[in-house]
């Protein structure tokens, strides 16, 4: 049989049309094997056979349908269908080719936007979930009173701290773990959302100068108890307690402790009125509002006035003035506490990693200098590898300086070790809006307003992303959600001018700068630099560098500073800050 001949008899048994309709048809059963096993959670193993089982039948159906042929009185040979003149005229593949396509393609878009996060969520929780990781989940008050849950709740942050000192353990940060608080979701559930094999749990009860510590360790997979002990301490040995726990989950988890006990204590205090008051200043720091950071900042004096060495209250307190002064514009007072109550911590206990955090930050965001920022922050880590709060502001620190791609693996690493934290999910938003990824930048900002809608700011990046798209309606729309009155006045401004409503972009412009001189002189100059007003925006620039305005560091990397770059006094204002002067 030549060529010619064999390919003409391929097409009159029907070998083309069995191909064509087996491609389609395997097609259509590897959706089905992909799409829909997963969620009877099949193991993979079995979507494979399905494919394999698939390519070695291909050659068997077209050797069959070679070698015979569908009659109206059933399945022959093919020679003998031929004598008799019983031929099928294959009229039927059409419409199995048509079905399948369809259910094929069907099956593609609803795995595409429907399956693909929980695939992803099902390969995480597979690969990504080191063995080698906790959350410790809020110790629960049992002590009957409301109040003592400061107690519970420090005691909780104290463990957090502690586990993070442990050698190859991946440790949780508090904002994400008091998510969990009140243990609505299972320990699997849990697990996957924080990333982490392991959960630790527990109840206090505190009666008196005595206190009781349930702690539990669970294995996150399926709830199952792994280890149990019962602490009865005097209050006296509280912390004592702390380590011991810290020291027993170790053991559990086969991880080595990192440093010595000296270490440990320099974090504490051995008054036991100083670390209530402490717990106490902590409870109201977390609100994150003015009002509780200055109730904070009392509790933080009283702590240090019975225990003049507690490094750690002397460290947060930095912090809180840090704070307090870019939030209110009371820099000239709380900028030289920071400092002074940083350089302090730092010199009680060296090897505290809050302590050199705090000093980083003070050094970085209100001194503006930039290189020592950077290695107190990266002496932090070195000191507590697992501290979202040193790792997120590392990552801040590192974009100030223009280096893109460092900065956000930091800002990512943040993100993994407080996943479900608002303020690491806005500085990775931060970190991606600079760089350009503005897709990136504009979900972490969704991701940051999911987690804390009243906070400040919790729609800044959207807006942000929506002025640099030009796209003024998503822009308003995203604005008129900021929580933030000041905040708002300045989103409103951007998204007028860009949606071309000029006399109300005029009078939120207007607004802002009544309201917000002295906290938010650098969102002035944003604005006017959008408008393309460059001597304006030099102009509220200059106040913003003689406030010591927190939006300052960011004028090399500001993409919204755009319009002013090729004029001389940018890079001028760059030099005076001491930032490079070009990317």
């Amino acid at each position: 049989m030549n060529d010619r001949n064999f390919f003409a008899e391929l097409k009159r048994r029907n070998v083309y049309k069995v191909a064509v309709a087996y491609a389609v048809v395997a097609w259509l059963l590897m959706q089905i094997a992909s799409q829909i096993f997963p969620f009877f959670e099949i193991p993979n193993w079995a979507v494979r056979l399905v494919v394999l089982l698939l390519i070695i039948g291909f050659p068997i159906a077209l050797i069959i349908a070679w070698a015979f042929e569908a009659t109206p009185e059933g399945i022959k040979h093919t020679e003998a269908a031929d004598a008799v003149g019983q031929r099928s005229r294959g009229g039927a593949w059409i419409y199995i080719v048509l079905i399948s396509v369809a259910l094929s393609v069907g099956l593609f878009f609803i795995g595409r936007y429907t399956a693909g996060p929980r695939t992803a969520r099902q390969s995480g929780a597979a690969t990504a979930i080191p063995q080698k990781s906790i959350a410790v989940l809020p110790l629960l008050n049992e002590s009957g009173d409301p109040k003592d849950e400061y107690f519970s709740d420090g005691l909780s942050e104290e463990l957090i701290a502690a586990l993070a000192q442990i050698t190859g353990l991946k440790v949780i940060g508090r904002s994400s773990s008091f998510r969990f608080k009140d243990r609505k979701d299972e320990p699997k559930t849990i697990g996957e959302k924080l990333g982490v094999s392991t959960l630790l749990e527990g109840t206090v009860r505190k009666q008196g100068e005595r206190v009781r510590i349930v702690a539990e360790l669970v294995n996150a997979a399926d709830g199952i108890e792994l280890w149990t002990r019962t602490f009865d301490r005097e209050l006296k040995d509280i912390f004592a307690v702390q380590q011991e726990i810290a020291r027993a989950v170790a053991e559990s988890l086969r991880v080595t402790l990192l440093g010595s006990e000296e270490k440990s204590t320099q974090m504490a205090t051995n008054s036991v009125e100083a670390h209530n008051a402490y717990l106490q200043a902590r409870f109201h720091s977390q609100r994150r509002n003015v009002e509780d950071y200055r109730k904070a900042i009392n509790y933080f004096d009283r702590a240090i006035e019975l225990d003049p060495n507690y490094a750690l209250a002397y460290a947060e307190r930095s912090e809180t003035w840090t704070v307090i002064g870019d939030l209110t514009g009371e820099r000239p007072t709380a900028y030289p506490k920071a400092r002074s109550d940083a350089e302090k911590a730092v010199t009680l206990a060296p090897a505290l990693a809050e302590a050199h955090a705090a000093l980083g930050w003070v050094r970085a965001f209100t001194e503006w200098k930039f290189a020592e920022g950077l290695s107190e922050l990266q002496r932090a880590k070195e000191l507590s590898p697992a501290n979202p709060t040193a790792n997120d502001l590392l990552a801040r620190v590192i974009v100030y300086r223009g280096r893109m791609e460092e900065a956000e693996r930091q800002a990512r690493q943040a993100v993994e070790l407080d996943p479900l934290s608002a303020a690491t999910q806005f500085t990775l938003g931060r970190v991606l809006f600079y760089a350009g990824k503005l897709d990136e930048a504009h979900a972490a900002g969704r991701r940051m307003a999911e987690l804390q809608p009243s906070a400040s700011s919790s729609h800044r990046w959207q807006v942000l992303v929506a002025i640099q798209r030009g796209d003024g309606e998503t822009a308003l729309r995203e604005a008129q959600l900021e929580p933030d009155d000041s905040i708002r006045s300045f989103e409103l401004a951007l998204a007028q001018y860009v949606g071309g409503d000029r006399k109300a972009a005029d009078a939120a412009l207007a607004d802002l700068i009544a309201t917000g001189r002295d906290s938010l002189a650098y969102q002035i100059a944003q604005v006017y630099a959008v408008r393309h007003e460059l001597d304006k925006a030099f102009e509220w620039l200059q106040i913003a560098f003689d406030n010591r305005d927190g939006g300052m560091p960011s004028l090399l990397v500001d993409p919204l500073l755009r319009s002013l770059r090729d004029d001389p006094r940018y890079k001028s204002m760059l030099e005076k800050i001491g930032l490079p002067t070009s990317l």
